[in-house]
């Protein structure tokens, strides 16, 4: 017997709505799919794919020959309209996205808040998941965690949002495109201090690469070693006591920067170096110093 909520078990049964299965493909290896998504995904009356040229790869590896349509962030909500018109209607649809769970850090989200208002079945086809992969071999904390996807692309709400995640003590997952790593490396180690992390790029492919070590360091080696790949980025969370340590005494990291500007190290490379030193915030260092220097003039 079918389960429940499965495309030939509904169309037995006559129910007047079709069911929405979201459904996770692939982040890299072929192999890592569940037999039921590949059922399901052979059953469904069509698939919508965030990309269907890349989806269409893999169900031709796999010798499925369901009809694909595109869903993605430039579809608009006449597509939306289209496709839950089609669950209404009685039709079962896949969703699927590029790689990983559908409506994560992708347009998905938008027709699963359409079909649930409607009162259509949403039903999950849980597999592979690249912040959770990257998460588990980081050697970070996978015990409380938040995933935060890409940063935004806007300076001012980007920043904002980093300097949201300063007092963040679980875990942190993010995503991010190669042409952006190094400024997201930079921008991280600049308002949250030196963490410890791990870059994870290419998982469950060929060329998959777990980096693990600090931002400083993170930085130094992708500046020597081009970004290439998708990269999900596992920061350490806050540790408060040391953050508390190091703000009780501010005077000493104005004098540390002090002290490398007279040995003749320019002002910029010793706030790095004094921020490095005490796994602090570059502009936390540069605050410091400015109070120092203004106790001074009084």
């Amino acid at each position: 017997m079918e389960p429940k909520g499965d495309p030939a078990a509904e169309k037995k049964s006559g129910g007047a709505n079709g069911t929405l299965y979201l459904c996770a493909t692939p982040i890299g290896n072929l192999e890592d799919i569940t037999l039921r998504a590949l059922r399901l995904l052979k059953e469904a009356d069509l698939i919508a794919a965030e990309d269907t040229r890349h989806t269409r790869k893999l169900l031709a590896h796999y010798g499925i020959h369901t009809p694909v349509t595109s869903f993605h962030g430039h579809s608009g909500p006449k597509k939306c309209e289209y496709l839950l018109g089609l669950l209404l209607s009685g039709k079962h649809l896949i969703l699927v996205s590029d790689a990983g769970m559908p409506g994560i850090s992708d347009p998905g989200e938008v027709l699963v808040d359409a079909a649930i208002k409607s009162g259509v079945r949403v039903v999950p086809v849980p597999g592979p998941n690249a912040a959770l992969a990257a998460l588990v071999v980081s050697g970070l904390s996978a015990s409380n965690f938040c995933f935060e996807g890409f940063l935004p692309a806007n300076k001012r709400t980007r920043k904002k949002r980093i300097t949201s995640l300063i007092k963040e003590e679980r875990t942190i997952i993010l995503y991010e495109a190669p042409h952006r790593l190094l400024k997201t490396l930079d921008e991280l180690l600049e308002q949250l201090g030196d963490k410890r992390l791990a870059v994870a790029r290419e998982l469950t492919k060929h060329y998959e690469e777990v980096w693990r070590g600090s931002l400083s360091s993170a930085l130094d080696y992708f500046r020597r070693n081009s970004p290439l790949g998708e990269f999900t980025i596992v920061l350490e969370g806050n540790k408060n006591e040391v953050r508390e340590e190091v703000k009780t005494d501010l005077s000493t990291i104005a004098s540390q920067v002090n002290g490398l500007q007279a040995g003749g190290m320019p002002r910029p490379a010793a706030i790095r170096e004094v921020a490095k030193r005490n796994n602090m915030a570059r502009n936390e260092v540069y605050a410091a110093s400015l109070v120092r220097k203004k106790d001074e003039e009084q």
